[in-house]
């Protein structure tokens, strides 16, 4: 099967010789610079096994580029976490670090929650 078949939505046949497929063209969203983005911020224990994280929401862009930045959240923390779906999730209790952080490169803030 062609790649072009797995991007077909909602039809997976039809016999009808005047149809024509529906193709699933999502395209990325282009980065928005740091000034004109906010960013929510704020701790989260919820679905984690008690555990503390800190969450970054709101990012507007590509995925590479919200893996850059999380990576970059990541090393100047020095813990673990992930960037995936438009949030980032850096292990630990580091909410305060992280504003401080993206408000360096930039980036407007919101603290989220207690």
């Amino acid at each position: 099967m062609s790649k072009k078949n797995k991007d077909r939505v909602n039809i997976v046949y039809s016999t009808n010789p005047d149809f024509s497929y529906d193709y699933d063209n999502q395209e990325e969203q282009e980065t928005l610079e740091p000034s004109k983005q906010l960013l929510y911020v704020s701790l989260d224990r919820k679905q984690r096994g008690g555990k503390e994280v800190t969450l970054v929401e709101g990012f507007v862009g590509t995925d590479d580029d919200l893996k850059e930045l999380g990576k970059m959240l990541k090393s100047k923390c020095g813990v673990g976490g992930t960037a995936k779906d438009g949030e980032i999730i850096v292990q630990g209790s580091f909410r305060d670090k992280v504003i401080e952080l993206l408000e360096k490169e930039g980036y407007k803030t919101k603290r989220k929650g207690g």
